[in-house]
């Protein structure tokens, strides 16, 4: 294939549809929507804000179901579909679409194993060298209290499967240990918690690293910093992220060449040693401890809100990297640039989040987004007065860009004040690793 034809193949690129509802599947739509060749970009179910940007619209089939999608897919003539969350990943939505002929982003269900059950990542990363604290795991409250017992220190109690990031306690106490022990066999998790791993406590700053994957060949993004706590001085219960920053300043360029060696590229391969071609994105949470970085979980998708953060910094070039990564084609991909510019994200979050989010309630907007500050939507939806409302735990991601951290984060924080709603709640010390507070 000559470099014309190549150019032409990525051309075809004008329809696009992104499955999800959240801040993560709002800011790709962003970030899509600035390609000039593109032509409509479909977000299925989306929420109250996808239709703010050019060339966004909801998509709402009578089902949620993946057979639903692919026939609107087909009468649309959909030329990528991007998968945002884990879960219809896990349940193998992927597959569905692949066999229905469509070009798909995202892992098919024995690749989101990745995320979707940590006693398999686990083996993973012991099976192909890639470094990790020791853990255990059991499939029964008493094997976990044995287990527990027998090591007699606090452990890091983590639900196998899929908890939208609230099923991990790092306990202080050997007594917190077994509440959490006995919180995850309780249901509360649902079948996630069929299974529990008891993990070492390890120590040291977290980052997080993503890879565009296309089944043989990564690219890799810039490192972002989570905010995993709900309160201030990462204080309070897990949440599924407060706030992010992008590029994470605890690694430098070098050290990302090293930790794609470490954990990324193994990874890769020994996905395919399984005879699975990984095509989306390996996101490596990592903790950077005094003996090295090992890695605490992965992500079979883009975290949110580390992806709210990253998106702004994305070339223009970026939907024909992600379409031609679908394609299994990354060498044909024209080169992804990144913005250098300093990256913020910070969550509006409902009150009673994360275990009760009030709903219901209007939300004033007084920022339109532009090229240095976006507002994406997440728990949110217009009602029959063309109402915006708040329909979920984290409501909104306020991001901005800046020539610094401080002034990022000054814009950012500034415009907080035209953002209200009942209860409203968001943390004021998100980045405190790069600010002067």
């Amino acid at each position: 294939m000559t470099k014309n034809q190549k150019t032409d193949k990525l051309r075809e690129l004008k329809k696009i549809l992104i499955v999800g509802s959240g801040g993560r599947e709002n800011s790709i739509a962003w970030a899509l929507s600035r390609n000039q060749t593109i032509e409509q970009i479909y977000v299925c179910p989306g929420n109250g804000g996808t239709a703010n940007f050019e060339k966004c619209i909801c998509l709402n089939p009578k089902s949620e179901d993946a057979k639903t999608i692919i026939k609107e897919c087909q009468r649309l003539q959909i030329n990528l579909v991007i998968i945002g969350p884990e879960v219809p990943l896990a349940e193998g939505m992927a597959n569905k679409m692949r066999d229905a002929g469509l070009t798909v982003f995202g892992p098919d269900k024995e690749g989101a194993q990745l995320e979707a059950s940590k006693g398999w990542a686990k083996d993973l990363m012991i099976e192909n060298n890639i470094p990790t604290a020791k853990y255990w795991s059991a499939e029964s409250k008493e094997e976990a209290l044995e287990i527990l017992k027998r090591f007699n220190q606090p452990l890091v109690i983590k639900a196998d499967g899929l908890a939208a990031g609230k099923g991990v306690t790092v306990c202080e106490t050997i007594e917190q240990s077994k509440e959490a022990i006995k919180e995850v066999f309780s249901g509360k998790f649902g079948s996630a918690g069929k299974k529990v791993i008891l993990e070492e406590k390890i120590e040291g700053p977290e980052v997080s690293i993503f890879a565009l994957c296309d089944g043989e060949k990564l690219i890799v993004l810039p490192p972002a910093q989570d905010h995993k706590r709900l309160l201030e001085g990462d204080n309070g219960p897990n949440t599924g992220g407060m706030g992010a920053y992008a590029p994470a300043l605890v690694i430098n360029q070098k050290d990302l060449e090293d930790l794609t060696e470490l954990v990324l590229q193994p990874t890769l391969k020994g996905l395919k040693k399984k005879g699975i071609n990984y095509i989306g994105i390996i996101y490596a949470g990592l903790m950077l401890t005094s003996s090295g970085p090992k890695v605490i979980e992965f992500n079979c998708r883009f975290g949110d809100p580390e992806c709210q953060a990253l998106m702004p910094l994305m070339g223009e070039e970026f939907a024909s990297v992600i379409f031609a990564c679908a394609r299994g084609e990354l060498e044909n991909a024209p080169k992804l640039t990144f913005n250098n510019q300093c990256s913020v994200c910070i969550v509006a979050a409902s009150k009673g989040y994360p275990e009760s989010p009030q709903k219901g309630d209007k939300i004033n907007i007084n920022i339109d987004s532009n090229s240095s500050l976006q507002v994406f939507h997440a728990g949110t939806t217009i009602d029959k007065f063309d109402n915006i409302i708040t329909s979920g735990g984290r409501v909104l991601s306020l991001v901005a860009q800046g020539e610094s951290f401080e002034k990022a984060f000054d814009l950012a924080y500034s415009n907080m004040k035209k953002i209200n709603f009942d209860g409203m709640h968001f943390r004021e010390d998100i980045g405190y690793q790069v600010r002067n507070i």
